[in-house]
């Protein structure tokens, strides 16, 4: 498995995004300890999470718990980041709200870190900016869990440039990564992954493939991915995420699954070279 960093972390160059199995639609446990623990056979040492992937409202942080279930039960758990979130909360009527007050953020850090059973979190982003609360103030709360020894690395999500360049001077110069969607029907985060590549701060892309309900009609929808897909004797899932790795060494995706098969094959990406020519028109889309 090829690695990149995040901070001073070298991990998995590309991660398992671990939302499929806790929201709607998702699998039986049994199937979701047995993605984790595949993705983890294969050398995944990222994985991310947040405390609002879950679909019930009296089970928040449903991944979080799942998740330490699966590191405590394989012998390489230990060795993974896991990067959890904060910020974002689901009622448990299948809307999305935010809180990116201070006294939310280190509430919920306290309960993601009795969730994920360890002393300090390994990755914690703001999840998403609340409009209600100055940009500052949230981003200060992630500061002060970083000084107080809560989390080792510091991250934001969903951000836009003056946002990153914001974080990291409140941060002073600590901020690890950004977590933005990015993907084939979503360019518009160019800016902030040219960015990150200047500063030299972990991209990490979410939805990818286009998202759970979207991603198996990668192929179908822009026909280069396809084209090269068969040309290569691979998936158009595979092709997307090659070209991703490719677009920069900060770019750390981490595709959602819930199956064994689908984390795997998106693993293999790290294996598929393009050629320049192939790249430039991926990047036509």
């Amino acid at each position: 498995m090829q690695t990149r960093r995040i901070g001073d972390v070298e991990v998995s160059a590309i991660g398992l995004g671990g939302m499929p199995m806790s929201i709607e639609g998702r699998p039986d446990e049994a199937r979701s300890l047995a993605t984790i623990h595949a993705a983890l056979d294969a050398g995944v040492t990222l994985i991310d999470t947040a405390d609002a992937y879950h679909r019930d409202a009296h089970e928040v942080g449903h991944n979080e718990t799942l998740i330490a279930k699966a590191l405590s039960s394989h012998d390489r758990g230990r060795d993974v980041l896991v990067a959890t979130k904060g910020g974002h909360l689901r009622p448990g009527d299948g809307s999305w709200t935010l809180d990116g007050s201070p006294r939310h953020l280190k509430e919920a850090c306290e309960a993601s870190l009795r969730r994920l059973g360890v002393e300090a979190i390994g990755l914690y982003q703001f999840h998403r900016p609340d409009p209600r609360v100055p940009y500052a103030e949230s981003v200060g709360a992630i500061r002060d869990l970083l000084d107080e020894g809560k989390i080792r690395l510091a991250g934001i999500s969903n951000a836009d440039p003056d946002q990153i360049r914001q974080a990291n001077e409140i941060l002073g110069g600590r901020l690890v990564s950004v977590q933005n969607q990015f993907s084939p029907a979503f360019r518009s985060s160019e800016p902030e992954l040219e960015l990150c590549d200047e500063l030299g701060i972990a991209f990490l892309p979410w939805s990818p493939l286009g998202g759970i309900s979207r991603a198996r009609e990668l192929g179908s929808a822009y026909a280069p991915f396809a084209r090269i897909a068969e040309a290569h004797g691979v998936s158009p899932q595979r092709v997307c995420l090659a070209w991703m790795l490719a677009k920069s060494p900060v770019v750390v995706p981490i595709p959602g699954a819930s199956r064994p098969e689908t984390i795997l094959d998106s693993l293999a990406a790290t294996e598929l070279t393009l050629e320049a020519e192939e790249l430039a028109q991926l990047d036509a889309v």
